[in-house]
């Protein structure tokens, strides 16, 4: 088992060399209150997660949450950013999370740590690794299923151990834990899980730290998601009789103090679907009422941040996928800027609570770099050996992404038929892919498949060419008894003209080597008869920094009139673009993944249309300005 653990090894002697005697934080039933160090304690949190935010940028939010006299922090714990492979943990770069609990004890700030396993968070596949998928197709995760119970061991068992040093009667920031999420949501209503997460807490952490759970505010989701032994708390929105919105609370926790552990200032956005907006006055009169009311509370999110690479979930029925941007309508918005909403929270928590004595720190600075000209580099089928190393996985018929002899869990994979004859108007049909699938003959686009959709494509092509399907993965779902029926790629047998296509190679591609593809001999992507795709394709830009002492600043890349794709900075995986769709249209490029002095790459692979002609170059745009709240209209091309 290799176990990074480079920041909990730099971050540790910060806390072995306090002295500790007396920090205490519990629970005082009979006064419905916390207890810090002895003293009622009253928390204003905020939600902020280490991995949605560019750990450079980590203080500067910590800092800005004092100065709107936020106390605490809460944040998720991510299983499958910390274990991507099993029984390889990493605990640096975005999920540094020992120095983000260090950084946010220094600011002044408690921490709540969410630990999981499943934390749903609108991250793909709720925050569980996908490999679990791979052990048993019968196991049905978040229960006491042994198989997953075995895996959830080893990991609490690291994670649990990182984050010791961190409690609050050590020294540290974290003062509560809660275990799983929402699980009175979820159809199984385990309590022997729940106890298992309980005990193992215990045991590795003692006896004093705070173990809580959270669920929706009506008796029916805390029947199931509430053990005696933890402490239970609700979440809510935006309500105007906080007596009602705590009723369920009360119902199970007659004694205590009152928590609302997801007070949403906004919501998360979906491709194709409208930007979500919650006003400002309604979110801080709402929280007026509910501190009035004694409560404690967590502001879900502070700042939403970014699902960078391909980190976000999806939402089933009917099934939707996240946008990389989780702006979530924030007091803080995606690049961490102060907005309305940030002043007018910060005008009621400081009647509640006393602000520090600075002033909110400034926003940070920004740059609109221009065009960036963008050149073809080669089309995806032509860099298999660079995107594809290992080969190809050979299958008499195609595989899920998940299966044990491809155990490639994120992203696209690639499936090839070798035609046996020709095919002059060809039908090729399957039940649907996960998520979209780019038919192709000898490279020329044929048609798309989407998900959960029965459509035939016409084919054409000669004996002895290839058949691709290349398919995109769009995200797991994060809840819901859908999860554990989460297999990608194609997962359903191929037919062409009624007869079943046998014999298949089937290529993961690994787009973390996006930098080492090299120039191909053609010039351009093939393009369909049609005339509206083109060969997924990889296309290359260098970046127009100035070389001055405030460069490089924050930005935010346009990709209009691209259609659809991943765009990487240098080797920092930004997102998934899709302006066409909306309702985000840029991306936010945090300043910390371009360097100056030196050169700064843009690495696209386009997926369906570049604005690319014939053997010229294009170009993106990168501003000082986000847009993420409609999809652009024609005229804006």
């Amino acid at each position: 088992m290799a176990v990074t653990l480079h920041g909990f090894i730099a971050y540790l002697p910060l806390f072995l060399a306090v002295s500790v005697v007396g920090n205490t934080f519990t629970i005082d039933y009979n006064n419905s209150t916390f207890l810090k160090d002895g003293k009622p304690f009253r928390y204003v949190s905020g939600s902020i997660h280490y991995f949605r935010v560019h750990p450079y940028y980590w203080k500067d939010r910590f800092l800005k949450m004092r100065a709107a006299g936020i106390n605490a922090v809460q944040t998720y714990v991510p299983w499958n950013m910390h274990e991507v492979v099993p029984d390889n943990y990493t605990f640096t770069g975005i999920v540094d999370l020992p120095k983000f609990l260090s950084l946010a004890h220094e600011a002044g700030l408690l921490v709540l740590l969410r630990l999981g396993p499943y934390i749903c968070a609108e991250v793909e596949f709720g925050g569980l690794p996908a490999w679990l998928l791979t052990f048993n197709k019968d196991m049905i995760v978040r229960t006491s299923d042994p198989i997953y119970l075995a895996r959830v061991d080893k990991w609490y068992s690291v994670l649990l151990t990182t984050i010791q040093p961190y409690l609050y009667e050590n020294g540290g920031p974290i003062v509560m834990v809660q275990i799983e999420n929402e699980y009175g949501s979820y159809f199984a209503c385990d309590y022997d899980y729940l106890r298992f997460l309980y005990k193992k807490v215990r045991f590795v952490l003692g006896e004093n730290v705070v173990v809580y759970t959270t669920d929706g505010n009506t008796d029916s989701y805390l029947r199931c998601g509430v053990i005696n032994e933890s402490y239970a708390t609700v979440d809510f929105g935006v309500t105007y009789d906080p007596a009602a919105a705590f009723k369920a609370q009360r119902d199970y926790e007659p004694k205590g103090p009152l928590v609302n552990s997801e007070f949403y200032t906004g919501w998360l956005d979906h491709w194709g679907h409208p930007h979500s907006v919650q006003s400002e006055t309604a979110v801080a009169k709402s929280l007026d009422l509910i501190l009035a009311y004694g409560a404690n509370v967590n502001l879900y999110m502070f700042e939403g941040g970014t699902n960078f690479g391909i980190s976000g979930g999806g939402d089933d029925p009917p099934y939707m996928a996240a946008t990389t941007s989780h702006d979530y309508d924030a007091p803080l918005n995606e690049s961490g800027d102060v907005s309305p909403k940030y002043y007018a929270i910060r005008d009621i928590v400081s009647k509640y609570l006393e602000l520090p004595p600075y002033p909110v720190p400034p926003d940070t600075l920004k740059a609109s770099y221009g065009q960036t000209e963008m050149m073809f580099v080669s089309t995806v089928q032509d860099a298999l050996s660079t995107l594809c190393p290992e080969g190809p996985i050979f299958s008499t018929y195609p595989l899920a992404m998940e299966d044990e002899k491809i155990k490639h869990y994120y992203g696209y994979i690639l499936y090839r038929h070798k035609l046996e004859t020709n095919i002059a108007d060809g039908e090729l049909f399957t039940k649907g892919v996960r998520d979209r699938g780019y038919v192709m003959v000898n490279q020329k686009p044929m048609g798309m498949l989407y998900r959960d959709e029965i459509i035939q494509v016409k084919v054409m092509g000669l004996a002895g060419q290839y058949l691709d399907i290349f398919v995109e993965n769009q995200g797991r779902v994060g809840y819901g008894v859908a999860m554990n029926f989460m297999s990608k790629g194609i997962i359903y047998n191929v037919t062409l003209d009624g007869h079943l296509l046998s014999g298949w190679e089937i290529y993961p591609i690994h787009l973390e080597y996006i930098q080492k593809v090299e120039r191909s001999n053609r010039f351009a992507p093939e393009v369909s008869i049609s005339g509206t795709l083109e060969t997924p394709s990889i296309y290359k830009g260098k970046i127009n920094i100035p070389n001055t002492a405030d460069q490089p600043r924050d930005t935010n890349l346009d990709m209009r009139p691209w259609v659809k794709g991943q765009a990487f900075i240098n080797d920092f995986n930004v997102g998934r673009y899709w302006p066409q769709k909306g309702p985000q249209v840029t991306l936010y490029v945090p300043a910390p993944t371009m360097a100056i002095p030196g050169d700064n790459f843009l690495f696209v692979l386009e997926l369906e249309y570049s604005p690319c002609s014939f053997n010229t170059s294009c170009s993106a745009l990168f501003t000082s300005v986000p847009y993420l709240n409609a999809p652009p209209e024609p005229d804006d091309y």
